[in-house]
């Protein structure tokens, strides 16, 4: 589970315009299922560099499953896609989870990060194009 602080919006109005008409358009089409084994019920895996080390088995996680986890406290660290960085604070649980982490909406929101678990991808806008993020 992640948590983050988006970043500071320019006061500007103008300018909010502006950023606004020149965004990506984000979006999954039919030939975004090439390569998946269709129908699936797979969640997303991705590898995320992660405090400067490439970390494997991250669940792109859009919903919980309402399990209460004590938290052991909490790690600030840097997450990478491509050159686009963020710094998210980790929820840090002694718990078994096949997964090394979890980033949820806080880390879409920062990255302005949409997904699609039937397409097992994720996509963000960086500069003027939209990179991918593929399942593992």
């Amino acid at each position: 589970m992640s948590v983050a602080r988006p970043p500071a919006e320019d006061s500007n109005s103008e300018s909010k315009k502006a950023k606004v008409g020149t965004q990506p358009a984000l979006s999954f089409l039919e030939k975004d299922k090439f390569g998946t084994i269709q129908p699936h019920d797979d969640a997303l895996v991705v590898t995320l560099r992660i405090g400067g080390y490439d970390v494997r088995r991250v669940l792109v996680d859009q919903g919980f499953d309402g399990k209460v986890v004590m938290p052991m406290g909490q790690i600030k660290l840097l997450v990478q896609i491509g050159s686009e960085v963020v710094e998210l604070n980790f929820i840090v649980v002694d718990a078994y989870s096949p997964y090394t982490a979890i980033v949820a909406r806080p880390w879409f929101h920062a990255m302005g990060t949409v997904s699609s678990t039937l397409h097992l991808k994720a996509k963000y806008p960086s500069g003027n194009q939209v990179e991918e993020l593929i399942g593992s």
